[in-house]
């Protein structure tokens, strides 16, 4: 009899064509939704401020992802929800910006309810279509909407938000795409409390340093009201002197005038120093601007002026006459030169030997536009230097320690650095440093 061989170890079967093409469409599925996760991750990192685009970007990719005709994110408010971000076919019912009400038996409604995904695998058989509410009818009718699904936006169980997506089609979405719009929806409300938190603090800045400046005003009343006081003098010497004129026979009209004229440049200096203490005082929004920085020092020292002249400082201002440009807030970067200007008068009156001087430069050095606040006081210890932009440290025995920290934010909001070291061969060294306009714009 013949014997039969014994046969190898079975070889592993090979993968169908449609295995093998399954396996496929699955990579590239998660590649697409990786690129996608990674696109919003982009945009919220891009738009710290702004969350139109990052919406529009989740929106987009999460109705792109789940094959469906239309897209929409909502943000809930006290008397509603407002539709923030759209993509797909265009409807005259929905629009974005509107605020759009809560109806009883709607998917919103149910969302409110249950804190949890509302699908609708054939709208046009739900029962709230067939009560007419608006929006479904809408949808329904106009658009031609059969499926559809509504992902809640929550933080800690609060319901901030939704993102609906929409098909034409009836053709219910799957476990998996229910799981994709849930992981958009998680971040939007990552973008939003970001974006919540980093406006929150932006305006708790505002305030500090809207305070900081009103306090560093408060140490120039003095010096302030002899500024005005001057040219009010003047005003009542030269009215006084322009009535004798015209009284006399004959009237001496050009010696009048003359006066009038004094009186007007008075005016115009009191008028100057009022219109600079205010636009440093006031309370308002930032601006972006292109400023001139030598301007904006010049303004400042007018202000400090009387102060300078209290405490026997002789000021020395070295502005360059080709310097660029800068782009930003112009009372805020003033608010910086005032706080250096004021450290400097503060640490040289107590000086007793020496001159008291103050030297103000500006230059254009490494595509840079730098500032110098110099002084001949007592000077900085080297082991302090990084610490006295730390907040709530101070050298000064009533100082809050405030000062140099907001000084070191706004400059760094202002796309520059502020550092301080001795200078040579007595006193102290402030400078800070801005990119000119031409940096920022690219060119």
């Amino acid at each position: 009899m013949e014997r039969i061989k014994p046969r190898g170890p079975k070889a592993p079967r090979r993968p169908q064509l449609a295995d093998r093409i399954e396996l496929q469409e699955q990579v590239t599925e998660l590649a697409a939704q990786q690129a996608a996760m990674s696109e919003v991750l982009r945009s919220i990192a891009n738009s710290p401020h702004d969350l139109e685009p990052i919406f529009d970007t989740i929106t987009a990719n999460a109705t792109r992802l789940c094959r469906a005709e239309v897209g929409a994110l909502i943000i809930f408010e006290e008397h509603g929800y407002r539709l923030v971000a759209r993509t797909g076919m265009a409807d005259e019912f929905y629009v974005k910006g509107r605020l759009y009400p809560v109806s009883e038996g709607a998917p919103s409604a149910r969302m409110i309810k249950t804190r949890s995904p509302v699908h609708i695998a054939d709208l046009a058989a739900d029962q709230a279509y067939h009560q007419r509410i608006p929006g479904l009818v809408a949808l329904v009718e106009r658009i031609g909407v059969r499926s559809y699904l509504l992902v809640p936006m929550l933080k800690d169980n609060e319901l901030v938000g939704g993102i609906t997506i929409v098909r034409a089609r009836m053709q219910p979405f799957t476990d998996k795409q229910i799981e994709l719009v849930t992981a958009f929806a998680a971040q939007a409300t990552i973008a939003l409390e970001i974006t919540r938190r980093e406006r929150q603090l932006r305006q708790a800045q505002m305030e500090l340093a809207h305070a900081t400046r009103v306090a560093a005003m408060g140490h120039l009343t003095g010096s302030l009201a002899h500024e005005l006081k001057q040219p009010l003098s003047a005003m009542a010497a030269n009215a006084e002197a322009g009535s004798r004129w015209l009284t006399r026979e004959p009237p001496q009209i050009e010696k009048a005038k003359q006066s009038v004229e004094r009186i007007v440049k008075d005016v115009e200096r009191a008028s100057a120093v009022i219109d600079r203490v205010h636009g440093l005082v006031k309370k308002a929004p930032p601006r972006t601007d292109t400023i001139n920085i030598n301007d904006a020092i010049l303004e400042v020292m007018t202000v400090v002026h009387g102060e300078l002249v209290k405490n026997r400082i002789r000021a020395q201002t070295q502005l360059s006459d080709s310097l660029p440009r800068v782009r930003g807030d112009r009372v805020q970067l003033q608010q910086v030169m005032l706080n250096l200007v004021i450290n400097a008068i503060q640490a040289m009156s107590g000086v007793t030997d020496g001159i008291r001087e103050l030297r103000i430069s500006t230059e254009s050095i490494k595509q840079e536009v730098r500032v110098a606040v110099q002084d001949t006081g007592p000077g900085l210890m080297t082991d302090n230097l990084e610490q006295l932009f730390e907040p709530f440290f101070t050298t000064k025995p009533s100082g809050m320690g405030m000062g140099l920290s907001i000084c070191r934010t706004i400059v760094e909001e202002h796309g520059g650095r502020l550092w301080a070291s001795e200078n040579e061969p007595k006193g102290a060294l402030f400078q800070f440093a801005l990119p000119p306009t031409s940096t920022l714009d690219g060119t």
